[in-house]
């Protein structure tokens, strides 16, 4: 799994709850008449979808999320090349101070780089809980790789990532496969390592897909709290 679970309280689970929605109202607000937007998954997402004007138009980074917008009324269009999106909104598992990102923890994370590369601007919505010091203080990075030869794969990223482990599904009985039929390696990214080296290093070994690195690709971050206030964050 990306990370180890952790218990929480019911009060925990409130506050965290409570801080996504306020980051989910701040988005909706930057969402005009005749957009046409990009949703990624996971629940920062949904609670986005819940919030949207009947008849959005977006294109959606994975099955689930398509499932969620059409039950809310959402025109969901696919991505042809067509058009440019206006906007992707999309959420984290984890956030540094210069907008670089860790994602993939629901296991979308090559859709979700592709919409988000298709759009005029990205921004990011999550719990401020998620803004770290460092990328991997406390979430294992998602390595998508082809199942045809994914143990190759795993020892030739051994000098990169040496800990990654093959995803499996929540029971436990089989591997996680991603909505384009790919397996997910997740792995501690060790201390002084450096982001940007890593994200191209990974791209180098065949057999790797993409990785959960998102790096120079936010322009803003809104980071709710459960008060329901919400810290925004812009590259500039």
């Amino acid at each position: 799994m990306p990370s180890t679970p952790r218990f929480r309280s019911a009060c925990e689970a409130a506050a965290v709850s409570d801080a996504r929605e306020a980051a989910a109202a701040a988005a909706v607000e930057l969402v005009e008449p005749g957009m046409t937007i990009g949703l990624g998954s996971g629940r920062a997402v949904w609670a986005i979808v819940e919030r949207l004007p009947r008849e959005t138009r977006g294109v959606v980074a994975s099955e689930r999320t398509r499932e969620r917008a059409l039950a809310a009324g959402v025109e969901v269009v696919e991505l042809d090349g067509s058009f440019e999106l206006d906007l992707a909104l999309d959420g984290a598992d984890e956030v540094d101070g210069s907008l670089g990102l860790i994602k993939g923890g629901g296991g979308a994370l090559l859709r979700e780089k592709i919409v988000i590369s298709a759009a005029r601007r990205f921004v990011v919505v999550a719990e401020a809980m998620k803004k770290v010091e460092r990328l991997g203080d406390g979430f294992r990075l998602p390595v998508e790789v082809v199942r045809f030869g994914w143990r190759d794969t795993r020892r030739r990223l051994s000098h990169l990532l040496p800990d990654a482990e093959l995803r499996s599904t929540e029971d436990g009985s089989e591997p996680y496969i991603t909505d384009e039929g790919h397996y997910l390696l997740d792995a501690r990214i060790a201390p002084g390592t450096e982001p940007a080296a890593l994200a191209d290093n990974l791209l180098r070994v065949p057999g790797v897909v993409e990785h959960g690195l998102f790096l120079d690709m936010a322009d803003v971050v809104l980071l709710g709290r459960p008060d329901g206030t919400v810290e925004r964050l812009e590259r500039f």
